[in-house]
């Protein structure tokens, strides 16, 4: 993440997503099993950013706390520091974001596909039913040998 994040608008009003803030930074900390600091430590170093109400307040989403335990664990269990975590976050952030761009990217093929496949069966319902098909003639191995005649011999 780069530090920046849109404020949460939710699609319908009192829905509860896993992107909903709603989590003040003593709960965020006792549900991730951090201390409130390290939660702060982390809003700073753009680890893990969460909304922020009128009066400047951190409200931690689901989806927030789940981040906040995959970066206790890097940094626990497989020994990773801070910069390194940021950057692990970053390129998940950016392969997710990839994969959503792949996934329109083959809607829209499809659906160019299916467009040209309509204009293609328009075309072949357009033709003239009338007009005979022209069939390929067999090649065979048979050789004709062609003298030209002579003036002197008509028929």
């Amino acid at each position: 993440m780069d530090g920046r994040r849109r404020r949460f608008e939710p699609a319908q009003p009192y829905q509860l997503t896993d992107e909903s803030p709603v989590y003040v930074i003593s709960v965020a900390a006792q549900l991730s099993g951090l201390h409130p600091q390290t939660l702060r430590q982390y809003d700073r170093l753009g680890l893990v950013s969460p909304d922020r109400t009128a009066g400047r307040g951190r409200r931690y989403s689901a989806r927030d706390i789940e981040l906040l335990r995959q970066v206790q664990q890097l940094s626990q269990d497989e020994g990773i520091n801070l910069a390194g975590i940021k950057r692990i976050i970053e390129l998940e952030n950016q392969v997710a974001a990839l994969k959503a761009r792949v996934a329109e990217l083959q809607g829209a093929v499809e659906g160019a596909a299916s467009a040209m496949q309509q204009r293609e069966a328009a075309v072949h319902a357009s033709y003239r039913r009338d007009l005979v098909p022209y069939t390929d003639v067999q090649q065979t191995s048979a050789l004709v040998v062609w003298r030209p005649r002579r003036p002197d011999q008509e028929r």
